[in-house]
């Protein structure tokens, strides 16, 4: 038997309900496609609709949505509680039973009435087995929509609605997407536009007291119904008793069903009165971009004057169903065009674990505490760069600490480091000649860097990338703080006031002003903070002290292409990756970077990578802190014979012969050798390093000002003595000691020892 010989076969339904006395309003028939009320017993010897409907009902129907992929092939329907259930009813004219009341209890007279319909599958099952009626009892595992807030079991329930038409419109809406910028763009083909594909007419009223009114009047004698389109037709068409309250009406339940109108059927003098039903909240966020103006009553030149549509919007991914949609149904309505150019579409926050964040499992994030524990530049800083929009993103406070240690802390840290001694040498950016252009190296190659991350956060930004421009501007602050400033503190330490000092000012003040306006967007508290530090308090008293008061009213930064000089930026990463591969090979052979080597040999196959090279050989001696670093082709024989790497081997590798005491650092296309042995003047200056870095820890303990000369007291071994006497230079230069005094104060107290390369050294610093 095939299911088309099935079709059209009658049944005994198994809960009959003329039998179990559901109630006459709970009952209807479809006719037309519409929705009446009642049904009868169907008999023998009558033809009426309703009867008909009934007998229609249960009987076997073909339906698309049926498969055989999963059970019988043949199932129950529910028109009252499911869409395709309604669906087929709609279409084949079938019964409609809403046994279940509101608060989803079973109503009429069955054994289990009362009961909430979840709490009432066991009864259920146990009378149709006691009447014969049950074939089999088991599980059957399949999704279900629960209550994301209490986890109660959701129903389906078919219920009476008003409805905007908007598959009458479903191609303009299509149209109309393809015009708008989406971010990511795949959204608008994908989720927006499959949703605009399938579109069904929209819901909008809802049975709730609060909300915006539905303004359509139904006369209570002939059921005329009007809609009105504003407070003047109200009024005009109020009964006149009634017309006085229009005046200052609140549009508001209960006031606005107060007003009565007059019916507008002729020949029915019956009043009418207000549906019950309030708008869809969805309904008033898509009318905001009209309501907002009072249009089309006031504004009617909003759509010409720049006001519409907007340039740009923002929200979460679920709202492709909500805001996005009526947004875009609403404007294409009223006006045939999308309400806004481009839209951000941002992925899910979850939890540190990648789950959804929920208040009943407990893991929601209390933004607040966020806020107070590590501030709010930080926290955006954080949702801004840790994904793309459209990509869900983990959140946990850990995250946001990370984001406030990396990037926020180390640009606060430059830009004390450049107050500090700005204040300490009195710079003011008045000092640099308007025709400044740098000479130093490294101001050449942080410009450089800094007119390149000019122009690209420009283009991220106009391209609505605002993750891309927040982590290019965190490489720069990188690069900022661990390779210029670290490298030029020597340029700000010495005591002359000669123009390279002045160019390091000039230029760590330029790069400071132009990230503060890049990041202003971002992370616009710091970024004020700083500004008027930086800028508007140099410019009291001077004829720029009408300047943008804000960093929120300054220009966006424009890149200088004339100071953009892309070969010494490929030189000086190629540097910054020698000194990384080389700081690698010391640390995994156990040699301090304070260590003083006497060589390194850099193997870099291609041409360009050796010219370089040669152009920053200074950089990387300094760095590596390497007497001598020789740059070749290919691997010299000892080379060879010392360590064994194989073409396309990578890692750290350490020498197997103890002719030649040699590491080595290899990456694709660069290979790094680090000479390890130490003679006895690199240990002398190693331990000189070491006891330099030991008395500057003593200042910063003792709260010293930066400037504060120092006397430094010391005891330990002969070999500390004869380093602090033959390293004084180098060791009073870098610790500002007008002296190097063996022994201990002379006010009696006792300095506590210290291990300094295993030996114990006592050290005490006292301000001159």
């Amino acid at each position: 038997m095939t299911g088309a010989d099935l079709v059209g076969l009658k049944y005994q339904p198994l809960y009959d309900p003329f039998d179990f006395q559901v109630e006459y309003d709970r009952m209807g028939r479809f006719a037309e496609g519409q929705l009446l009320t009642g049904l009868v017993r169907a008999s023998s010897d009558s033809n009426s609709d309703e009867e008909n409907a009934a007998k229609n009902s249960w009987q076997v129907h073909a339906a698309e949505f049926v498969s055989m992929e999963d059970g019988t092939g043949i199932v129950h329907i529910a028109p009252a509680f499911g869409d395709e259930d309604l669906s087929l009813a709609r279409e084949k004219g079938l019964a409609f039973v809403q046994p279940v009341d509101l608060q989803g209890r079973i109503t009429g007279a069955y054994p289990f009435s009362g009961k909430f319909v979840k709490d009432a599958d066991a009864e259920i099952m146990e009378d149709l087995q006691q009447r014969g009626l049950l074939h089999r009892r088991e599980i059957y595992r399949h999704t279900y929509p629960f209550c994301w807030r209490c986890d109660t079991p959701i129903l389906y329930y078919a219920k009476p609605s008003w409805y905007i038409r908007t598959t009458a419109v479903k191609d303009r809406l299509v149209g109309g997407n393809q015009t708008i910028n989406w971010y990511p763009e795949y959204i608008r083909d994908g989720r927006f536009g499959e949703w605009l594909d399938n579109n069904v007419d929209w819901a909008i009223s809802r049975e709730r007291y609060w909300g915006t009114p539905i303004p359509i009047w139904r006369c209570e004698q002939c059921g005329n119904q009007e809609c009105l389109g504003g407070v003047a037709e109200l009024a005009e068409k109020a009964l006149p008793e009634c017309r006085k309250q229009v005046k200052g009406l609140d549009l508001h339940r209960p006031y606005v069903d107060d007003i009565l109108l007059q019916c507008s059927t002729d020949g029915c003098a019956g009043p009418m009165r207000r549906i019950p039903e309030v708008m869809d909240a969805w309904f008033d966020s898509g009318a905001m971009p009209f309501a907002q103006w009072h249009y089309p009553f006031d504004n009617q030149t909003m759509t010409e004057d720049g006001r519409f549509p907007a340039d740009y919007i923002c929200e979460a991914v679920d709202q492709t169903r909500g805001w996005f949609y009526s947004l875009h149904a609403l404007s294409t309505l009223l006006n045939d065009q999308p309400s806004y150019k481009n839209v951000i579409c941002l992925g899910l926050v979850l939890d540190g674990k990648g789950q959804k964040m929920s208040k009943r499992v407990g893991n929601v994030v209390e933004p607040l505490a966020v806020l107070d524990a590590h501030g709010a530049d930080a926290l955006r800083w954080y949702l801004f760069t840790a994904s793309h929009p459209g990509e869900p993103r983990r959140f946990s406070d850990k995250l946001v600490n990370e984001t406030l240690r990396r990037v926020i802390l180390t640009l606060w840290n430059v830009y004390s480091f450049f107050t500090n001694y700005a204040t300490i040498d009195e710079f003011h950016p008045d000092q640099v000649p308007q025709d400044w252009k740098p000479e130093n190296e490294l101001d050449r190659w942080i410009l450089s860097e800094l007119n390149v991350l000019v122009s690209q956060v420009d283009d991220y930004l106009e391209g609505y990338n605002p993750t891309d421009a927040g982590r290019r501007i965190q490489e720069f602050i990188d690069g900022l703080s661990n390779w210029y400033v670290r490298r030029s503190r020597r340029r700000f330490w010495k005591s002359e006031n000669d123009s390279d000092k002045l160019s390091a000012y000039a230029t760590l003040y330029d790069c400071l002003v132009t990230v503060t306006k890049l990041m202003a967007p971002l992370a616009p508290f710091l970024a004020e903070e700083m500004y008027q530090n930086l800028v508007r308090s140099v410019l009291v008293g001077s004829d720029q002290e009408d300047g943008p008061d804000s960093v929120h009213l300054a220009s966006f930064p424009k890149a200088n292409e004339s100071l953009v000089d892309q070969p010494l930026m490929d030189a000086t990463r190629l540097a910054m990756r020698i000194s990384s591969m080389g700081r690698s090979a010391r640390s995994r052979a156990g040699l301090k970077v304070r260590q003083p080597l006497h060589k390194v040999i850099v193997i870099a196959k291609e041409s360009r990578y050796r010219e370089y090279l040669n152009q920053v050989k200074d950089q990387i001696l300094e760095e590596l802190n390497i007497k001598e670093v020789i740059i070749l082709e290919g691997e010299p024989a000892e080379l060879l014979d010392a360590i064994s790497i194989q073409e396309g081997d990578t890692g750290f590798y350490d020498s197997v012969t103890s002719s030649l005491d040699v590491c080595a650092m290899v990456e694709s296309g660069l290979r790094v050798y680090v000479y390890k042995e130490l003679t006895p003047d690199l240990v002398a200056e190693g331990l000189a390093r070491e006891l330099a870095h030991r008395i500057q820890g003593l200042r910063r303990d003792a709260k010293f000002e930066l400037t504060d000369r120092i006397v430094t007291y010391y005891q330990g071994p002969e070999q500390v003595s004869q380093v602090m006497q033959s390293h004084a230079v180098y060791i009073s230069q870098e610790t500002l000691s007008d002296r190097l005094v063996s022994g201990v104060p002379e006010d009696g107290e006792r300095p506590q020892a210290q291990k300094v390369e295993g030996m114990e050294v006592t050290l005490e610093v006292r301000r001159v």
